[in-house]
């Protein structure tokens, strides 16, 4: 299945627009208003990598991608489309694919670890503030330095409350660590809980080579992701897709610019990466796009709108299709002229009028030619997809998964020692010490008293003192002399009676 053919067929304008291979690694835009036939070229791109043993990475927001598992059937509307145009090799097919869901449902699960994540992709994701973040940071540096392991949410969760518990200590070394922003960032945690982002932290983590494979053919293997729910947790659908960006550029070797891409990432609705995102978020990602192509990766960006694309990262994204934008209101009339002026114009075409007159499934598209330089822009109708345009049901979707050389692999969640064991049993070890210390001194309590309680009562000694003597000896001589004159006075008396 593998097609060493140097140009992607695109489709036909005034003349054939093609892609080249070589510089695929150097991005690419899809823009357009709703409906006008986004998701049917992002189709059509990734057969096309495909084909050639090129691995492909996307996001399926609206479920009409897993399409690409199953041969397209036959319809009058393709077969006049294919009429108008000289298409080289049209079959129709299925390709390989891979079902991802980060909830498991739809897809082999896929996750990642807090500590693969890091503070920064986190506190966007739990949308804290500067001072917030900070202290996120610092728990993440006492993790460090406490050797402890962050898989998953409760990992997390007994790490700050180790925070609370070591506050002064940590405030003497990072600066202040209040109780009320290690509350905050919990809460925060829960909100984040009740979107299933428990479902995306733990292990088995993803492995990146698991996204880059090809089939026995020689076939790139499509890796869809199922996006339909997870797009209601916008932050965590951007940081998921942010992650895996970050990963590739942190892993992967430094390859140049290979005769093709070795993975293409297509990253549906774009906006939401760029939509409030803090501005040192908003560096990282424009650092990944300029220089992840020396790894030989390619990132397509898919809008509905230029604008929603930053200035810094559109004008790194050299291959571009246009497809029609309306022009009602002020800010879409802007983002009309706006994309005109991108592209090297050709005389021969008004561009800014074209792209509001633009019909389903035509385009207007510039893609890079030799030594990088942009093509002329061309008015083009697409080419038709090979596989099924709109989703697939629920049974070929499972024997799809069944299939899956990652059966087995990821299904299972693995829960290793990590900082919630190991501050659990700290924890649980200082309380048994306290109660041991606790129970030793009242058994010494309890010592102390019984052996006060058999200690005989002192006795008063019958010795007397030398003045205790003396003093009783004087009083008996006292007393006696006394007692003999009062008797001779009162036998005296009688007489002389």
């Amino acid at each position: 299945m593998n097609d060493t053919s140097s140009t992607i067929y695109l489709g036909d304008g005034s003349a054939p627009s093609t892609l080249n291979p070589r510089y695929c690694n150097r991005h690419g835009l899809i823009a357009g208003a709703t409906g006008t036939g986004k998701t049917v070229t992002l189709q059509v791109l990734a057969e096309s990598f495909s084909k050639i043993g090129v691995p492909v990475f996307l996001a399926d927001v609206k479920g009409d991608l897993s399409g690409l598992a199953q041969a397209i059937s036959p319809h009058p509307k393709i077969d006049e489309r294919l009429a108008k145009m000289n298409v080289p090799e049209y079959r129709p097919r299925p390709f390989p694919v891979i079902f991802w869901d980060v909830f498991g449902d739809q897809g082999h699960p896929i996750r990642t670890t807090i500590s693969e994540i890091g503070p920064l992709l986190l506190a966007n994701l739990l949308e804290l503030n500067d001072t917030q973040e900070g202290v996120l940071n610092v728990a993440f540096r006492a993790a460090d330095e406490e050797g402890l392991l962050l898989f998953d949410l409760k990992d997390l969760r007994a790490l700050l409350t180790y925070v609370v518990d070591n506050r002064k200590q940590l405030s003497a070394q990072y600066g202040h660590v209040s109780s009320a922003s290690v509350a905050a960032i919990q809460r925060r945690l829960l909100v984040l809980e009740t979107q299933g982002a428990e479902h995306f932290f733990g292990e088995p983590a993803l492995q990146l080579t698991d996204i880059m494979r090809t089939d026995l053919s020689g076939a790139g293997i499509i890796n869809v992701l199922a996006a339909d729910k997870l797009i209601h947790s916008p932050r965590l659908y951007s940081t998921l897709l942010l992650w895996l960006l970050s990963e590739l550029f942190e892993e992967l070797p430094e390859v140049g610019d290979p005769d093709k891409p070795r993975l293409v990432f297509f990253f549906d609705e774009a906006h939401l990466l760029f939509d409030q995102a803090p501005k040192a978020l908003l560096q990282k990602v424009e650092q990944v796009v300029r220089l992840i192509r020396s790894k030989g990766v390619g990132i397509f960006f898919v809008t509905q709108n230029p604008l929603d694309v930053p200035d810094d990262v559109l004008g790194q994204l050299g291959n571009r299709v246009q497809h029609a934008l309306r022009a009602f209101t002020p800010r879409e009339q802007k983002a009309v002229r706006s994309a005109a002026q991108t592209f090297r114009q050709n005389p021969e075409l008004d561009t800014k009028t074209v792209i509001t007159e633009l019909g389903v499934g035509e385009a207007l598209v510039s893609t890079l030619q030799e030594k990088g330089v942009p093509g002329i822009v061309q008015r083009c109708l697409l080419r038709p997809p090979e596989s099924r345009i709109g989703p697939i049901t629920n049974e070929q979707r499972e024997q799809t998964r069944t299939r899956s050389p990652m059966t087995g692999k990821y299904d299972q969640t693995i829960d290793r020692e990590s900082a919630f064991e190991r501050l659990t049993q700290r924890a649980e070890q200082a309380a048994a010490d306290a109660a041991q210390a606790e129970r030793e001194a009242e058994t010494a309590k309890q010592q102390r008293k019984q052996v006060k309680a058999k200690e005989p009562a002192k006795r008063r000694s019958n010795r007397q003192s030398i003045w205790e003597a003396m003093g009783k000896s004087v009083a008996r001589s006292i007393g006696s002399q006394l007692g003999r004159q009062i008797i001779r006075g009162v036998l005296g008396s009688m007489t002389k009676r």
